[in-house]
């Protein structure tokens, strides 16, 4: 996905780049595309977006759905402020078009990331995560607190195994879809057998990550056509049931946004709450006509809410 070759941190980066420029509303927006070669050798798929002007405050954001989804998703919504920062997404390892070496673990996507940010050359910088990837920001968060300006989280939840158990019932309970019941929970538990298996279980429940207002919704934020269920599996297997910080929220203080759609059923209104409520000084918003991502369901009010935080900060 994203990153530059000219960028200083990593020694000696392998990377291939790939220039492009698009318009909207009379800005041009320059995305640059290479393969970041990490330590261990494995490469990242990375785009940067705004890379013209290396003064610019940096924001990564990450995608949800390990193996499942890619960085494509993420790029459209944050690339509005590209004008007033570098926008870095990339596919996680094993998603999208990076490479498939494990290990697949929180550990080892958040060790990611923080390869990425200093071969980026930034000392700070502002992450974003949205769903699973609200799980390696806040893992990030309390890994390498001196690491960051901000802090922005989207419909996601920080209690692990209890968050996979309420979305998995809630989805079962849904008198919008149908699903196979034991399918379901092949996919939320890690356990699914093929990559039949895991598009049938995600085509039956893409209705409901949007409002019942949309009537052709996609699959999923950002989905992968490279769809690599072993990862996904590893994410909801190993990952998850070790994934609890609730306890540990008191410890960032960095400026922290919460965002959350009213309407989403896979990680509801009272996880983001929770989160606002241990995180200091932190700020809540509710999208009340959005589901999983207010960024496509609300798009200009997402665009305002970000923007307006990203102005109080102090550089």
């Amino acid at each position: 996905m994203h990153l530059i070759g000219v960028y200083r941190g990593l020694s000696n980066p392998k990377f291939s780049q790939d220039n492009k420029t698009s318009s909207t509303s009379n800005t041009t927006i320059s995305e640059v595309y290479t393969q970041v070669q990490l330590s261990d050798g494995a490469k990242l798929n990375v785009c940067l977006l705004g890379a013209e002007n290396k003064s610019k405050p940096l924001i990564i954001s990450l995608h949800g759905a390990p193996g499942l989804s890619s960085h494509t998703g993420i790029k459209e919504d944050f690339k509005f402020l590209s004008d007033r920062f570098r926008v870095l997404v990339y596919d996680l390892r094993g998603s999208g078009d990076s490479e498939v070496k494990g290990p697949f673990t929180d550990e080892q996507w958040v060790s990611d990331l923080e390869e990425l940010r200093a071969w980026m050359g930034d000392e700070k910088f502002i992450l974003a995560g949205g769903s699973y990837g609200g799980f390696l920001a806040l893992n990030y968060a309390l890994n390498y607190p001196n690491r960051l300006r901000a802090l922005i989280l989207r419909n996601t939840w920080a209690c692990g195994p209890q968050g996979t158990h309420r979305a998995l019932a809630n989805i079962l309970l849904s008198d919008r879809i149908n699903p196979d019941p034991m399918r379901q929970v092949r996919l939320w538990t890690g356990n699914v057998q093929s990559r039949e298996d895991a598009e049938q279980g995600m085509a039956e429940i893409v209705h409901i990550y949007t409002p019942e207002s949309n009537p052709e919704p996609e699959l999923f934020e950002g989905a992968s056509t490279e769809l690599r269920w072993e990862v996904h599996n590893a994410a909801f297997s190993w990952s998850q049931p070790r994934f609890d910080v609730r306890s540990r929220l008191v410890e960032i203080k960095v400026p922290t946004l919460v965002i959350v759609g009213r309407l989403d059923i896979i990680c509801p209104v009272e996880e983001s709450e929770m989160i606002q409520r241990y995180i200091s000084g932190s700020e809540l918003v509710i999208f009340e006509k959005s589901a999983h991502n207010p960024a496509t369901d609300e798009p200009e009010k997402f665009r305002g809410v970000l923007s307006k935080f990203l102005e109080r900060l102090v550089w």
